[in-house]
């Protein structure tokens, strides 16, 4: 910093190229060495394995029941050893005319993918506009985006519908997609984490630079929206998936998402509960394998709010 305050010339562009700037970048690694060096006491340790055993359990009963037979879970002699039929209850999901599991899968992983990257791209803009930009009529219209979250979403579901029904969209992947392609709490996310993680001098500094306010926001403002918009996408991407009401309502029984499909094993008069269970781990698996690769992304974004400088 110079005598009168104001940031170096070169402020702005060590963050463009994804550094820290000196001083914050030492005061950062100083907060993370002093968090390292705190080891976690026993109690810890006891109660992070009862989280993790009540974690993995619903995942260990779905896979011991769908690796049964269709009288397993009424049997009140039944092993706690898996049986040696999930590969078959899931070959009988996955070929049952019914369920359409293929496209299904495609269904699921085409709209929550289309969801989580257009809730991250809006929501970035309008929390860099919200955080960072002055203009009228700013707060109220923050107030209101936040103010819609209390708005439950089935208040909405039959004049939505009947919108769709108009437009003749009923029936179309569309119609679970444009209704969630921005995201009110994804909103009010970006902008705390914004107003909090990029100074204002960062954005004089690029300004005095010559930096146009689309390269401003391109250069620091996504740069430091890395992490938070991590997070958003995943949970996002996550909660996407699970949506069962809406598809329900909206979609054919031909052109399902995955929960919806797998919701007619259960249509009959006799429900095979290895055969829905089997359905249901097969649904989680790519949800798993997602937070299995972006967990590191996901852990680095707490972080880095938790040590933020």
């Amino acid at each position: 910093m110079t005598a009168l305050g104001t940031p170096p010339a070169n402020y702005a562009e060590e963050l463009a190229l994804g550094r820290m700037p000196r001083q914050r970048d030492d005061r950062r690694r100083q907060r993370t060495t002093r968090i390292r060096g705190v080891r976690a006491g026993f109690w810890v340790y006891v109660g992070l394995g009862v989280v993790l055993i009540g974690s993995l359990f619903p995942f260990y009963w779905s896979f011991l029941i769908g690796s049964g037979d269709a009288s397993t879970i009424n049997d009140p002699n039944m092993s706690w050893i898996p049986g040696g039929n999930f590969l078959e209850n899931a070959a009988t999901v996955v070929n049952d005319p019914a369920v359409n599991f293929w496209r299904a899968l495609w269904n699921s992983i085409l709209s929550s993918a289309l969801i989580a990257a257009s809730v991250v791209a809006t929501s970035t803009l309008a929390g860099w506009a919200f955080a960072k930009l002055r203009f009228p009529g700013s707060k109220p219209l923050l107030v209101f985006v936040v103010a819609t979250m209390a708005v439950p979403l089935q208040l909405g579901v039959v004049p939505l519908y009947i919108l769709f029904a108009d437009l003749g969209w009923t029936g179309n992947i569309g119609a679970i997609i444009i209704p969630a392609l921005t995201s009110a709490f994804g909103v009010f996310w970006m902008t705390q984490y914004l107003q909090q993680s990029v100074p204002d001098e960062l954005i004089e500094a690029a300004r005095v630079d010559g930096a146009s306010m689309i390269r401003t926001f391109w250069t620091i403002g996504v740069v430091a929206a890395r992490p938070a918009a991590a997070m958003l996408g995943l949970f996002t991407f996550v909660t996407a998936w699970n949506n069962f009401f809406w598809p329900f309502i909206v979609l054919d029984r031909s052109d399902p998402t995955l929960p919806v499909a797998l919701s007619l094993l259960q249509s009959n008069h006799f429900v095979d509960y290895s055969i829905v269970l089997a359905g249901v781990l097969l649904s989680t698996l790519p949800l798993l394998l997602l937070f299995v690769f972006a967990g590191k992304q996901l852990v680095s974004g707490i972080m880095a709010g938790a040590v933020k400088g």
